[in-house]
């Protein structure tokens, strides 16, 4: 049974992705395919550069017309009445899942292979490096969220696996952990900053306002790693290996630091498929500020097909570029703890603020929330509701000041174990835990 793993592996996956829309299959199928036949003929072909730029191409028009359509067309056409009932029907198509990361990984493997970047089989046949393929896009562990995993890193791993090689510490931790961050954490925290998009949220104090804030950006940090953390747990049961994808970002002294700590996979893939080729920091000062600003862009219209996303994007790439201007021009960030510290906060307010962006894709109710904060302080915030979120938030705080490197192997298991009892409790019932009704 054991050199049947594969495709074992691979038909689970397939049946995964498949279960409630399995329509959408296809698609999958097809760019798995053009993946598959492109990244072999910029190993073998007689043209691998022609080949690598198609493949890329491809993908990334795949990625455009389903995700990008619509942005698209009621930004060039404004009503899109006038497009016809043929092409509001596209317009429409449903957004298949996880297309964001299985086309980024089929630029990956494109790019990779015509690079040369891990080592295939010699010599290099068509067949088994489809089936290696496939199972590189639809893995099932982060086929559908992540974290971006590049072709270098997954393509050597395929093969067959043993009970010994399993990393039992790791699958432990990694899927406890993220379940606790996903289920108890990220999805109790939407139910109070949920009301962060009710008009009536308006009317509330200052501080109350803050505090939902407060309580998204834990939220989404709770959210975004947690289920990265699931994936990289369920994937070493299975032996396979993923990479960190967030190491307590909130603790960022810079917002390099930051986004060397937040999304890893994807920061290091816009990096070394988009900063580095369009020249990085080797052409110049003010080019280094503008591909800054263009990947940063970028990097946020991909979470989300609409203009709100690109801003957020722009608002950490202005961050970045002024932050590499300061460098540039002789400031840096030294100092003792106290002057790390604020560097610290000044940094989570900058990202917090911009979580608005996330929450209010309409940039005038952005305006309006901050308006609100600004003009409500004489209202009399409610003790309550803060209690309840500083009970939420609290584990994201003690997250990041005591990572498990610093727990003995006992204390890891006892906080495991009280994690575990959390999970179990909350999933008896969507209110197991304080609720607050707004």
């Amino acid at each position: 049974m054991r050199r049947w793993q594969v495709e074992w592996l691979l038909a689970a996956s397939l049946v995964f992705y498949a279960w409630e829309q399995p329509w959408l299959l296809g698609l999958l199928l097809l760019s798995a395919g053009i993946t598959s036949v492109a990244s072999y003929a910029a190993v073998t072909g007689p043209r691998p550069a022609l080949a690598a730029t198609v493949g890329v191409l491809v993908n990334l028009g795949v990625l455009a017309f389903f995700k990008y359509n619509r942005l698209i067309a009621e930004s060039l056409l404004g009503d899109l009445a006038r497009i016809g009932s043929v092409g509001e029907a596209l317009l429409y198509l449903p957004l298949p899942a996880g297309i964001s990361f299985y086309t980024f990984h089929g630029v990956s493997l494109v790019i990779d292979s015509w690079r040369g970047k891990y080592p295939r089989p010699q010599p290099l046949r068509l067949l088994p490096h489809s089936r290696n393929t496939l199972l590189y896009i639809v893995f099932f562990p982060q086929l559908v969220a992540g974290p971006i995993v590049k072709a270098a890193q997954f393509m050597p791993q395929i093969g067959e696996k043993r009970w010994g090689e399993i990393d039992w510490r790791s699958v432990v931790h990694h899927c406890v952990l993220g379940y606790f961050l996903k289920t108890v954490i990220a999805d109790n925290l939407a139910q109070q900053t949920a009301y962060i998009a009710c008009p009536a949220c308006l009317n509330l104090a200052s501080i109350d306002l803050l505090v939902l804030l407060l309580a998204y950006s834990a939220q989404i940090f709770a959210d975004f790693c947690g289920y990265s953390m699931i994936a990289i747990g369920l994937a070493s049961l299975l032996g396979y290996r993923l990479p960190i994808n967030f190491n307590r970002p909130y603790l960022a002294d810079s917002f390099a630091d930051f986004w060397r700590r937040w999304h890893i996979s994807l920061s290091s893939f816009l990096r070394e498929y988009l900063y580095l080729p369009l020249g990085g920091n080797r052409r110049g000062r003010l080019r280094t500020y503008l591909n800054l600003m263009i990947v940063m862009g970028l990097g946020g219209l991909w979470h989300g097909a609409a203009w709100s996303y690109a801003i957020w994007g722009l608002w950490h790439g202005a961050a970045l570029a002024l932050e590499r201007m300061a460098t540039d021009c002789g400031f840096s960030g030294g100092g003792g703890r106290v002057a790390r510290a604020m560097r610290i906060l000044a940094v989570f307010a900058f990202v917090t603020l911009g979580w608005l962006l996330f929450k209010l894709p309409n940039f005038g109710d952005v305006l309006q929330y901050l308006t609100a904060i600004s003009t409500n302080m004489q209202l009399r915030p409610s003790a309550l509701r803060l209690l309840v979120i500083a009970a939420y938030v609290a584990p994201i705080v003690i997250y990041h000041l005591l990572p498990s490197s610093r727990l003995s192997e006992r204390g890891r298991q006892a906080i495991e174990g009280l994690l575990l009892g959390a999970i179990v409790l909350n999933s008896g019932s969507s209110h197991a835990f304080i609720y607050f009704q707004f």
